[in-house]
């Protein structure tokens, strides 16, 4: 089933859907809804009868919304655990599909399950597709002028709506110009990544090049390869410039 109003998409998901909080089930659908309140990836809303409700205390506060109507804020209590504002029942709802559903606030959980997989940072979308491909492209990257790295063995990660991204051996990159930093990102179709600052002479390019020590399964291939923001450095394919547009 899949039904629209406005920009706001909904639809069916194949997949049970678990989410935990204090180690308690909070909710287990084997038909969770799809819903697209960012236009870039949905929201789970599970039915009511998938929830366990004894572990959700009301409050007094409403998020509104224009395309989705009123819900009523709850928080979650578990024997182990207290999450204030993290549940969400749209008992009204201003889309029908809706109507007696609860959503949760992603982060405020301690973990969600598709399937027995962990997935972290927000629900995947069913139309993103991760395709990772071997590559005798010629890639050069340069930073103040600097060729920073020249491989003719990338690998191309091609993700829907992104921009082309070129992972390097690190024995084609000059490994010796990076250094790691803290920072971590983590991504629900690629897994945690970290960072490396770049630095030429006196001139420190923060946080410009990434990898994945241990991506998930549907990324394997770029395991220990390195790759650097598109629209932070000059690129070069095949002696061509690569376009930022």
């Amino acid at each position: 089933m899949t039904t629209t109003r406005g920009r706001v998409r909904v639809e069916t998901s194949p997949k049970r859907v678990r989410n935990y909080v204090g180690g308690h089930v909070v909710a287990d659908s084997r038909q969770p809804l799809l819903v697209w309140e960012s236009p870039y990836y949905p929201t789970y809303y599970f039915p009511a009868a998938d929830v366990d409700t004894s572990r959700l205390v009301a409050t007094d506060e409403v998020r509104r919304s224009p395309s989705r109507g009123d819900a009523a804020v709850l928080d979650i209590v578990t024997e182990r655990a207290s999450v204030p504002a993290a549940a969400f029942h749209h008992a009204e709802p201003e889309i029908e599909e809706l109507r007696d559903t609860y959503s949760f606030d992603w982060d405020s959980l301690d973990a969600w399950f598709e399937e027995d997989e962990q997935v972290y940072v927000h629900a995947r979308s069913p139309y993103t597709r991760i395709d990772v491909l071997p590559s005798s492209r010629h890639v050069e990257v340069f930073i103040d002028d600097v060729k920073v790295a020249d491989s003719q063995r990338p690998t191309l990660l091609f993700e829907t709506g992104l921009q082309t991204r070129y992972y390097l051996p690190k024995t084609d990159v000059r490994m010796d110009l990076l250094t790691p930093t803290d920072l971590e990102t983590a991504c629900p179709y690629k897994g945690t990544a970290s960072y490396y600052d770049v630095t030429i002479e006196d001139s420190t390019h923060e946080n410009v090049v990434w990898w994945y020590p241990a991506p998930l399964e549907e990324s394997m291939r770029i395991a220990g390869l390195v790759a650097f923001y598109n629209e932070k450095v000059h690129i070069v394919v095949d002696g061509e410039p690569e376009s930022t547009e």
